[in-house]
């Protein structure tokens, strides 16, 4: 499915280097045209580079630091992101995905038709889903295991061809610091159920 590259930061922080950098030019000039103090001496900085040799530390310095930023510019300019759509599983040669936001809506509402369980979150792996849920019931036995089957059937009726495992976090009245959870896998389209469920406190 369709990636994009993660330069969102890279390329807002490079902008913002490069227009402060212009401003700066900019009122110089403006500042030297006009015969008043200049905010940044041009004179004063031109004697400054002049001074420097080739072979002085500050200019090695200067290409070092030049070359990493330009080798992680590069780096976050081809590096892929994340998928914006989750691929399902080919049927007749055609290719089709769900948007990763409506895969979490879907997973969230199956989590939350099991009796007394709110999703409180829904984390989408390449390989797996993990299912944050709390439920209002005292004896919750079963429960996660219940989430697990419900989003593993939800998966399997939509028909994601990367996602195989269910995983669920449920946090209980009683025990609030130890959550039970549970675990599922999530075979394909045509594909005999392969359940792997387990709970504990």
């Amino acid at each position: 499915m369709t990636r994009r590259p993660r330069r969102v930061v890279p390329a807002v922080l490079l902008a913002l280097v490069l227009l402060a950098a212009a401003v700066a030019v900019i009122v110089s000039l403006v500042q030297r045209l006009t015969d008043t103090r200049e905010f940044v001496s041009y004179d004063r900085v031109a004697a400054e580079l002049y001074a420097i040799e080739w072979g002085e530390t500050p200019v090695l310095v200067t290409g070092i630091v030049a070359l990493a930023l330009g080798a992680l510019l590069l780096l976050a300019a081809v590096w892929p992101g994340r998928a914006l759509l989750v691929p399902l599983v080919d049927e007749e040669g055609l290719r089709a995905g769900v948007s990763r936001r409506g895969l979490r809506a879907a997973v969230r509402e199956s989590a939350e038709t099991v009796d007394g369980v709110t999703a409180r979150g829904v984390r989408l792996g390449r390989r797996s889903v993990k299912v944050k849920a709390q439920t209002d019931r005292v004896d919750s036995a079963g429960t996660a295991d219940a989430v697990c089957d419900r989003v593993s059937n939800r998966l399997r009726e939509i028909g994601t061809r990367s996602v195989r495992r269910v995983r669920t976090s449920l946090q209980t009245p009683e025990a609030a610091n130890s959550p039970v959870g549970g675990a599922a896998a999530t075979p394909g389209r045509g594909q005999p159920p392969r359940t792997n469920i387990g709970a504990g406190a």
